[in-house]
């Protein structure tokens, strides 16, 4: 995304901010981690996590790429109506994450990162896997099949999704797999927020 900088403050709106601080937050980052990246002072970093200053397009590119997001991630709400934002996300400006050849894309569908809960929506591609279990987070995590059928992993236990079944877990590792000839498709719950 090609933007100047002097366009930003148009383009940016006051939840950027809230997202850096959310997927800090949840990847575990401190801010003195993440200034140390940026090569910029901690005090500038908390004042944009405030929306009390607004970051260039290269800081922006170098958050996204730290936290493995595309840059449009930040700029997904710039076209709403300002009393839309965080409260609306339309379906032209999710963002998706990941990608075919790992076996699952995802697509952020809550319009903001600063509540206490996101929701995803998870494709997971024919015959593809997580290949192993995922380690435990400090998440509970539910879904609901709407598409497709998914085997998911959680802890011990081995269960055979079909479209409108559910499920729901706290701090367990999983993995999942998709067998079938059809993509899976999953409404996730994740909560605390981890994008």
């Amino acid at each position: 995304m090609q933007i100047a900088d002097q366009d930003t403050a148009l383009m940016l709106n006051n939840l950027v901010g809230n997202d850096i601080r959310a997927l800090r937050k949840s990847r575990g980052v401190t801010i003195k981690e993440l200034s140390l990246v940026l090569g910029r002072s901690v005090g500038w970093l908390s004042q944009v996590e405030r929306d009390q200053a607004i970051p260039s397009i290269k800081d922006i590119a170098t958050i996204a790429s730290h936290f493995g997001v595309n840059i449009s991630f930040f700029f997904r709400t710039a076209n709403q109506r300002p009393e839309e934002r965080g409260l609306v996300l339309r379906a032209a400006e999710r963002s998706s994450i990941g990608s075919s050849e790992s076996g699952l894309i995802e697509e952020l569908l809550s319009p903001s990162l600063g509540g206490s809960f996101e929701m995803i929506k998870s494709t997971f591609a024919p015959r593809a896997s997580s290949r192993g279990m995922r380690t435990p987070r400090k998440t509970e995590d539910g879904g609901v099949l709407l598409s497709g059928q998914l085997t998911l992993r959680i802890g011990d236990l081995e269960v055979h999704l079909n479209a409108g079944d559910s499920f729901q877990f706290v701090e367990k590792e999983y993995g999942w797999s998709n067998n079938n000839s059809e993509p899976a498709v999953v409404i996730w719950i994740v909560s605390p927020p981890i994008y």
